[in-house]
């Protein structure tokens, strides 16, 4: 995006939705040419073609004080596809990306696949080892990669021999320490309407996402143009979303193709609105000036915007709903969202899972209920969404269901049409996950009466004390239960007599000065003395891009040099 658009006069917008409609008829005629006429094949790629008609002249992304219509993002995603096909890219091959939540990160979701390839959206938060090793892994062909992170790659660049082109976007930083194609003449490669376009079967793969790699080496998981174009319409819906939605980017598009929200969000015509980082007074300005009725994060972002200074001066006079996921939030923190007008919701899912899977579908007449009732309910991960499916189960070590009791734990696995295809080039490690013909979590959970599932931990986090399980869950909410805490993480610690106990790590709220007795004390009010932590650690949470706590890296420090259990 080199320069602020302007909305073309009405003329020229009729003009653009009249060329977008003829061809928007053509590629559906190259999609569907060997089909049934009552059948189509789905792809996220169509939720664009059709904005372009309909929403012609509508904001499509918002980034600072630059704009383009749905018309404009169609002709820039066209140019890109043709410029990539022109640098050799084929169908079938990979191109990567290395970008923040800038407008090229959003193009790259419909430009990449256009040109018949599949998009690996990396982390960019990772080291200059892992970004080489899941760029050769993906056997790559081309780098896409905003100049501020080129220092990161420098030294490994020269040595990842699948990458043939680097291309540089240069948004707040002009200056590379990679040589590459500049990404705006980039484009000029390329054409308005890009025609060579086949989708060979909507089960092919649109784009491959690495895990985190916390346990080792990241897998990359495969999903396909029509788990995609599912899962898309089933965030929208869950969020609520319309035309006249303005879903801000906090979750990293890199993070699940940023939980299908950059096909969702187009899909229903509503506007992006880009954030190049997640700067909690950037944020407040951004949904003021803007009018932001949706964004997903992390409950630790949340906590920290609503602890952020300019939350004192926050009064929101528009409807905002947030989805929060990759950990479940504390009854605390949803309440405390409540009293500033953000309807906050809890969806859940995994890589494996396109992002979220369930919803904590919320129903009416539970508005009755009291605040502290209706953010004990929120805080559960609920049903699988609307177009999920409904193969979502809590089962025990024989993959026999739990009974509904809200205390029986067991794990959670699900099928149906947003579970990965599998990993890519792993087919050890897919036949693992899919034993039994289900996808397996590693996440434990019981199921309550309702037929809402509530994540209590995970399989490798659950403290095992005297014999006894803990959820370290359960703990932390207790603990976020105190008004001084604004997060916490709770991890099992060595113990010579009970094998293993809870020790919890603490960040307090700004301008509060809590110790650890009083944490302690705190707790044996709300749990069985057995499940309170032994210690408290005061001071900031290590936390992953997304905002999840890392757990591990806690834990690795608590437990070096030991014997660590074995579950």
């Amino acid at each position: 995006m080199s320069s602020t658009s302007v909305t073309p006069p009405l003329k020229a917008v009729a003009s653009q939705a009249s060329h977008a409609s003829v061809q928007a008829s053509l590629i559906d005629e190259r999609l569907n040419q060997q089909m049934p006429v009552h059948i189509s094949k789905l792809t996220p790629l169509t939720f664009l073609e059709r904005s372009a008609v309909v929403f012609a002249d509508k904001p499509a992304v918002i980034y600072d004080d630059q704009k383009f219509t749905y018309a404009e993002l169609r002709g820039r995603v066209h140019r890109l596809a043709g410029a990539f096909r022109r640098a050799g890219v084929q169908p079938g091959d990979r191109v990567a990306y290395l970008a923040p939540n800038i407008p090229p990160m959003l193009e790259a979701h419909y430009a990449v696949p256009l040109a018949g390839a599949i998009l690996v959206a990396i982390n960019i938060r990772l080291s200059s080892a892992e970004i080489a090793y899941i760029l050769e892994h993906s056997e790559a062909k081309v780098l896409v990669i905003d100049a501020e992170l080129t220092p990161v790659i420098a030294s490994v660049a020269p040595d990842v021999k699948s990458v043939k082109k680097f291309v540089i976007i240069r948004d707040t930083v002009k200056e590379s320490a990679i040589d590459g194609a500049d990404y705006e003449e980039f484009l000029q490669m390329g054409e308005d309407q890009f025609d060579d376009y086949s989708l060979p079967d909507e089960n092919d793969v649109i784009s491959v996402n690495y895990t985190s790699g916390t346990t080792g080496r990241p897998k990359g998981v495969m999903y396909t143009h029509r788990g995609a174009y599912l899962n898309a319409l089933g965030v929208a819906e869950l969020m609520g979303m319309d035309c006249n939605s303005h879903y801000m980017w906090v979750v990293p598009m890199f993070h699940c193709n940023g939980w299908c929200y950059t096909w969702g969000v187009t899909a229903v015509g509503a506007t992006h609105v880009c954030l190049r980082k997640t700067d909690p007074g950037k944020m407040f300005h951004v949904i003021q000036r803007d009018r932001v009725t949706n964004f997903c994060c992390a409950p630790t972002v949340l906590s920290t915007l609503l602890n952020h200074p300019s939350a004192r001066e926050f009064r929101l006079d528009h409807p905002l709903r947030v989805c929060l996921g990759g950990a479940p939030p504390s009854p605390a923190l949803i309440r405390e969202a409540e009293h500033v007008g953000i309807d906050a919701a809890h969806i859940y899912g995994l890589t494996e899972t396109y992002g979220p899977f369930t919803v904590c579908q919320w129903r009416e007449e539970w508005n009755a209920n009291p605040l502290a009732e209706r953010a004990q309910i929120k805080a559960q991960q609920g049903v699988a969404h609307i177009l999920s499916g409904t193969a979502l189960r809590v089962v025990d070590g024989d993959m026999r269901d739990v009974p509904a009791d809200g205390q029986t734990l067991g794990e959670v696995v699900m099928r149906g049409n947003i579970v990965m295809k599998g990993y890519f080039k792993d087919p050890a490690a897919t036949e693992t996950a899919f034993r039994g013909g289900w996808f397996h979590s590693g996440d434990l959970a019981v199921m309550h009466a309702t037929g809402y599932i509530e994540i209590r931990d995970r399989k490798k986090d659950i403290i095992i004390s005297g014999g006894e399980n803990i959820s370290t869950q359960e703990v932390e909410k207790a603990i976020c239960e105190h008004p001084d805490v604004m997060e916490c993480a709770v991890i099992a610690v060595p113990h010579e007599k009970w094998g293993e106990v809870p020790k919890a790590y603490v960040s307090l709220r700004p301008g509060r000065n809590t110790g650890e007795r009083e944490i302690i004390e705190f707790c044996r009010q709300k749990l069985a003395h057995f499940k309170c932590p032994q210690a408290v650690v005061f001071g900031p949470l290590p936390k992953t891009s997304t905002g999840k706590v890392k757990k591990f890296e806690i834990r690795e420090k608590e437990w070096a040099g030991r014997e660590k259990r074995v579950n």
